[in-house]
């Protein structure tokens, strides 16, 4: 295992590079410490796979250093980096076994036999797939050929990282739960350093300690799952996490005082003159949608447009003075036809300029 350091790195695709806007990668430092369990998430195009193939070896940024511990392997080959990568689509041989194909990475560093053997079948057991041991990979599905695929990256204890890039795309969403589960198992107990690439935030969050957030080729926030959803560094972390996402509100700071939907609410923090765009950010679990009466003071106007019943809650639609607005509440709860929203004070957020602003208390 390894700690990986990111340098000032960047890269762009084009050969002499002007603006940020020609780079897919804008610059980033960080530390991802030995034996992490990191996620990339992102939408398609934002810069996720660029970055992980730089950590990999399979590309050479336009500037900036890798480091694997002290050793800068920059311009190192995959090889030479001692990683597995586990891509989208599986990558195998169709006329091993599934065994063979478990066992080649091992066979070709020259492990014994033995332990080929043992790690080959805690491998099959780990994946269900002992039962198809000796058959070839050919006949086999295309969520079995990515077990595979995984196995092939999991099975090898001595790498420095192992990188998956979107690993679970042809996976039926069952298996999904059950890999995912399987994956966090197995970092717990061999402490890989491990990066896993998805646009899916269920799979990102569920699986990482760290969420690296990228967005239009920039890291955007990284941040545990819990710091994701409860103050997110950027609006459109707001957006992308959750579901539905925060709501995102024009509204005006002074002080204390927080001004959106032509209502004033008071906090318990103040912030300092703000200039720019100013939005203010509330989930929709943090919303309360009741009377005019039960509201009191503290309610704006929302209109309804739709209620939508997904079991344990509903969601309801509508919008505060033209804004669209979400919240989220129990199921079987009443919805008013004078409907009013009521924000939790405490759990609202400041942006400026799509950045987090945090108050003094």
């Amino acid at each position: 295992m390894a700690q990986i350091t990111l340098d000032k790195l960047a890269h762009s695709y084009l050969p002499n590079p002007k603006s940020d806007d020609d780079f897919a990668l804008k610059q980033i430092d960080y530390v991802w410490e030995d034996g992490g369990a990191y996620a990339l998430l992102g939408p398609s195009g934002c810069g996720k796979t660029t970055l992980l193939n730089i950590i990999s070896g399979l590309l050479i940024p336009s500037s900036g250093h890798v480091r694997f511990d002290a050793n800068d392997v920059t311009e190192l080959s995959t090889e030479a980096r001692n990683i597995a990568q586990v891509f989208q689509f599986p990558v195998i041989y169709d006329t091993m076994t599934v065994e063979e194909n478990l066992a080649f990475p091992l066979v070709n560093r020259g492990v014994d036999k033995r332990e080929i053997g043992k790690r080959v079948n805690d491998m099959l057991q780990t994946l269900d797939l002992t039962d198809k041991a000796k058959r070839r990979a050919k006949g086999l599905t295309a969520d079995e050929k990515q077990k595979i695929s995984l196995g092939r990256g999991l099975v090898r204890y001595d790498v420095n990282a192992i990188l998956f890039d979107e690993p679970l795309t042809v996976i039926d969403p069952h298996m999904k739960w059950q890999l995912r589960t399987k994956l966090k198992e197995l970092h717990e107990q061999f402490s890989h350093t491990m990066i896993y690439v998805t646009h899916d935030q269920t799979e990102a969050l569920t699986f990482a300690d760290k969420v690296v957030v990228m967005y239009e080729g920039e890291v955007v926030q990284i941040g545990t799952p819990e710091e994701l959803f409860d103050e997110p560094a950027h609006t459109f972390v707001g957006y992308f996490i959750g579901s539905p996402g925060m709501n995102i509100l024009p509204g005006e700071v002074s002080g204390n005082t927080i001004r959106m939907a032509e209502q004033g609410f008071s906090l318990d923090r103040a912030w300092q003159a703000l200039s720019g765009k100013t939005e203010i950010g509330i989930r929709p679990e943090f919303i309360r949608v009741t009377t005019r009466e039960q509201a009191g003071d503290a309610g704006v106007p929302m209109q309804v447009s739709s209620v939508e019943n997904i079991g344990r809650h509903q969601i309801v639609r509508g919008s505060v003075n033209g804004v669209t607005i979400d919240a989220v509440v129990p199921e079987g709860a009443a919805i008013p036809t004078d409907a009013y929203a009521v924000f939790d004070t405490d759990r609202i957020n400041v942006y400026q300029n799509s950045h987090l602003v945090r108050g003094t208390r």
